[in-house]
């Protein structure tokens, strides 16, 4: 079979579905936005060890998409990188196409290309844009202008899921909120790649180059927008702002990462240390250096969206403290998992209170990162969720005959 994977953040675990997908006999190509600096991405380019029958394919616009101008975004940047992906899928010429994390007007183009050639579409999805722009809009342009744009872009959404030949849900709770389809529903729980998030020494290079392996360390890796309540991280650090042995690290880039910059020369946080993405073959060594790793989810979120960030952070056999409203599937699991410590998004008192908590009680801090690196392992198994995408693929193929 012919598969063409898009994810358009280019993150590590659906490329690594991809590589898994050409080990079991299929021509992949995965592609995904090249234009991006906000999203940390994965191993996206091709090794010697992959299979030959994998491939990636990156599309750049040539310069990096601002994501925060809604309007540049969605009347020219979307279209014309949608423009550039339908050539290189007419070049491919896939039996089906798995869209992840796309721009709603990119996953139309996609949709009119299967529909005019034969080819399955399967929307998967990560975020339920049209939820998420239906109450975010209005905040942000207005309830004219912003409404409107808001219900144009969850009845496209709607019209979208309709059409696709499947649709991936990542939790169970989206079904609540994506529209009626005579098309097959399946839930498929996203993962990280636990073979290359291996469980690495405390001291590690990573940890010794940034003079880091002798401090306490709270660290934050991933996407920070203003809507992730970056003051909570400031909180961490104004915390511990005497203490000369604990570090907060925020390692991001964008809005948040600016905001955060700006409190630290205004608040005097030498504690506070801000750096870019760091390359994905360093992420282990990066999340083995905490000595809890922190996560953010606005409030209105809600089940729209799983941090993937959690995800690699359970790998890392650390405690997680997360600020998570408490019906995210992240924040569910964590909590079941007794895999750190959540408090609501906006309780800045109680995230401060939690990382102390992880910091005065190194026991309880230990058991939390091995009770979260052992649900990866009884969970982030790759062949048996491979199998699971096969099965939704030979469905939507054999509903078209193929």
């Amino acid at each position: 079979m012919r598969i063409l994977v898009h994810d358009y953040a280019g993150h590590p675990f659906q490329v690594q579905l991809s590589r898994s997908l050409a080990k079991r006999g299929h021509e992949v190509l995965h592609t995904f936005c090249a234009s991006l600096s906000t999203t940390p991405q994965g191993a996206l380019k091709k090794t010697s060890s992959d299979p030959a029958s994998f491939d990636v394919t990156p599309v750049d616009l040539g310069y990096i998409i601002e994501k925060s101008n809604f309007k540049k975004v969605f009347f020219k940047e979307d279209p014309a990188y949608a423009a550039k992906l339908v050539e290189v899928v007419e070049k491919f010429r896939p039996d089906v196409i798995l869209s992840a994390n796309t721009p709603l007007r990119v996953n139309n183009a996609l949709l009119n290309y299967s529909e005019a050639t034969g080819a399955s579409f399967v929307f998967w999805v990560q975020d339920l844009f049209g939820e998420a722009a239906a109450r975010i809009l209005p905040e942000k342009l207005g309830s004219l202008v912003g409404g409107t744009a808001g219900r144009y872009m969850k009845s496209l959404e709607h019209q979208l899921l309709r059409r696709s030949d499947g649709i991936v849900l990542i939790a169970e709770d989206f079904k609540n909120h994506i529209p009626k389809t005579s098309k097959p529903v399946h839930v498929i729980e996203n993962w990280a790649p636990l073979e290359e998030m291996p469980v690495r020494l405390r001291g590690n290079k990573w940890a010794v180059r940034h003079e880091l392996e002798n401090t306490t360390n709270f660290i934050y890796s991933g996407t920070l927008g203003m809507k992730h309540n970056p003051d909570l991280l400031v909180g961490v650090a104004e915390h511990f702002k005497t203490n000369q042995k604990v570090r907060t690290i925020v390692i991001s880039q964008g809005q948040g990462q600016d905001y955060l910059k700006k409190k630290k020369e205004e608040l005097g946080l030498d504690n506070l240390l801000l750096m870019p993405f760091q390359p994905f073959e360093d992420l282990p060594d990066v999340l083995a250096s905490a000595d809890a790793l922190m996560a953010i989810l606005e409030p209105d979120a809600g089940v729209f969206s799983v941090p993937s960030k959690v995800l690699s952070y359970l790998c890392a056999a650390r405690p997680i403290l997360m600020a998570v409203p408490p019906e995210n599937l992240a924040s569910k699991i964590v909590d079941r998992e007794e895999a750190g410590i959540v408090v609501p998004p906006t309780d800045k008192e109680a995230f401060v209170t939690g990382a102390d908590q992880i910091a005065s009680n190194p026991e309880r801090a230990l058991q939390m990162g091995k009770n979260a690196r052992n649900y990866a392992e009884a969970t982030f198994d790759i062949d048996g969720i491979t199998k699971r995408f096969e099965a939704v693929f030979h469905e939507v193929r054999a509903a078209h005959g193929g």
